[in-house]
């Protein structure tokens, strides 16, 4: 694969634009193909086979269209799909999780809440992460953040509902101890205004943009796939969404300069369909609201 190729960036839907920014300020130079899919979105109320079938179509996709790299831009598809993603085929492929271990760093008072999907907060992966820390001695408050998602993609991120639904699952945790909390969806970092808005700088808030985009450059460089850094030049961005690409476009607009036009794409759909059961394991340590 030529090194000026362009690295594949996918989500269920907008969220990913949070990563694809850490990316394109880390990596200007990159050309980058972003896919939400928009018509399967939310992610994390599906069953964890079809999250991870929907992530081989994708991947597939992003590969045939000349990618060589991907960023799984999503914790619910890293969690539910990136094992699967890496076993398709040879070619550097970097997921996101929650930032359970600079969360753990950072707190003082050893709790920490996290607000996730329930697909993320109910698999393997993330119960794996979780233990590593807990044995140190951590509490996690682990809160699915139901409904949250589906606003954002609407392009709602501070309305009176949007604010009922963050009072009603991070008030818990501040009333158990909780001094820092992850961000454990990509959608929500579009929430930490609201968030600062209604609770100040009681938490301290931990997003992993950034940390990906250095994985990235650093699997890039191992792999001696990074594009050649051309003075006062830009690598290019493509925008695509199976659905709704006026949201993506929207928000593009909004937090990207000179965003191209987002194109609408059918990406061949194979699984299982239907609602996720949101049974949570047994012994996480959920607060109930």
């Amino acid at each position: 694969m030529p090194s000026n190729a362009p690295i594949g960036v996918f989500d269920s839907g907008l969220g990913g634009l949070s990563v694809l920014q850490a990316v394109r300020a880390l990596l200007p130079h990159e050309s980058l193909l972003y896919v939400a899919d928009s018509h399967f979105a939310p992610y994390g109320e599906r069953p964890d086979a079809f999250i991870e079938q929907r992530s081989l179509a994708i991947g597939r996709w992003l590969r045939e269209h000349g990618a060589k790299a991907l960023v799984v831009a999503c914790n619910t598809a890293t969690a539910h799909g990136v094992a699967a993603l890496r076993a398709d085929a040879p070619w550097p492929v970097v997921g996101v999780e929650p930032g359970i271990k600079p969360a753990a760093a950072s707190s003082t008072r050893g709790v920490i809440g996290v607000l996730a999907t329930a697909a993320t907060l109910r698999s393997t992966r993330f119960a794996e992460l979780l233990a590593r820390h807990t044995a140190q001695g951590q509490r996690f408050l682990c809160q699915p953040g139901r409904g949250l998602v589906e606003h954002i993609e609407a392009g709602d991120v501070d309305s009176p509902e949007v604010m009922a639904l963050l009072e009603q699952f991070i008030d818990p945790m501040l009333s158990q101890g909780a001094d820092t909390l992850v961000l454990g969806c990509t959608h929500y970092p579009f929430l930490i205004p609201a968030i600062r808005r209604r609770f100040g700088t009681a938490l301290t808030l931990i997003d992993t943009g950034a940390a990906i985009a250095r994985q990235l450059q650093r699997r890039l460089e191992t792999d001696d796939l990074s594009a050649p850094r051309l003075l006062n030049a830009s690598g290019s961005l493509q925008l695509f969404a199976t659905a709704n690409a006026t949201a993506l476009q929207t928000m593009a607009d909004r937090l990207l300069p000179n965003a191209p036009r987002v194109q609408t794409v059918e990406i061949a759909d194979f699984g299982p369909r239907g609602p996720a059961s949101l049974d949570l394991p047994p012994n996480l340590p959920i607060i109930s609201v």
